[in-house]
């Protein structure tokens, strides 16, 4: 039709957008650019949520109390009480147990003068494992009118109102790990036989190069110096059932009774 001016109507129609004003081929191709999109995207969202997870999981163990410090098991005490160690060991009751710096631990432990070494290991969830491994007696030095404990290195570790029995008497001025003359008279005491150490009183340090035995019956063993003390101990031996009050041993190649 026209309108009043003659001119021709123009007539609109109005077309609804939906999936028949798609073509088919521009709809897979959609649909395959939305997948390509998603498979991209996928392993990034699966890292993500990876790093999430081990972020959290990392929180709690490090940054919360869910695994904290609950108990110190201390085990191999003897001369020792547990609480001491643990008194030493000074770690702080709900402390991150994966957080704990054993090291530190073990240097604050192994600072007791009963202790030779020590380990800590941790025992998830919420135990601290100290093993202790004490020093082992060897003799005993007075000290006034007290007895002081050595080892098998010389470290005095433990004082005691009377001797104790079982270990061997020595004297020296100073014991101790670095003193010649400690080391010198743990040296001999390891090298005696069986027959010796049953005689043996006390082993006398007067300089480390001049050590004795004094031995039951008022004998004594003139040592000399720790060098060559496994066959000054045979020689000294084998002299025990001869005569004399004195065998001399100092150089085991010529022998001195009297």
């Amino acid at each position: 039709g026209r309108d009043r001016q003659g001119e021709p109507t123009r007539r609109w129609r109005l077309v609804r957008a939906g999936s028949d004003a798609v073509p088919p081929s521009v709809r897979r191709f959609m649909r395959r650019a939305r997948q390509r999109r998603l498979r991209a995207a996928l392993p990034w969202a699966v890292a993500g949520a990876l790093l999430a997870l081990v972020g959290l999981a990392a929180w709690v163990v490090y940054g919360t109390a869910v695994f904290g410090v609950r108990d110190v098991r201390v085990n191999g005490t003897d001369l020792l009480t547990p609480d001491q160690v643990r008194a030493a060991a000074a770690v702080r009751s709900g402390a991150p147990l994966a957080g704990l710096d054993t090291g530190a631990v073990e240097r604050r432990v192994g600072g007791l003068a009963q202790v030779e070494r020590v380990a800590v290991s941790r025992e998830f969830p919420n135990t601290v494992v100290v093993d202790v491994v004490e020093r082992t007696p060897v003799a005993v030095v007075p000290r006034g009118e007290a007895f002081v404990v050595v080892d098998a290195s010389g470290v005095v570790f433990r004082e005691l109102p009377q001797r104790p029995d079982g270990l061997p008497l020595v004297r020296v001025a100073e014991p101790g790990p670095d003193d010649l003359g400690t080391r010198g008279a743990l040296t001999v005491l390891t090298a005696l036989t069986d027959d010796l150490r049953r005689e043996l009183v006390e082993v006398v340090v007067d300089s480390p190069a001049r050590i004795r035995l004094l031995l039951a019956d008022e004998r004594e063993v003139v040592w000399g110096d720790a060098t060559d003390s496994a066959t000054k101990a045979e020689v000294a031996t084998a002299l025990l059932a001869r005569e004399g009050d004195m065998i001399d041993v100092s150089a085991p190649d010529v022998v001195t009774i009297r």
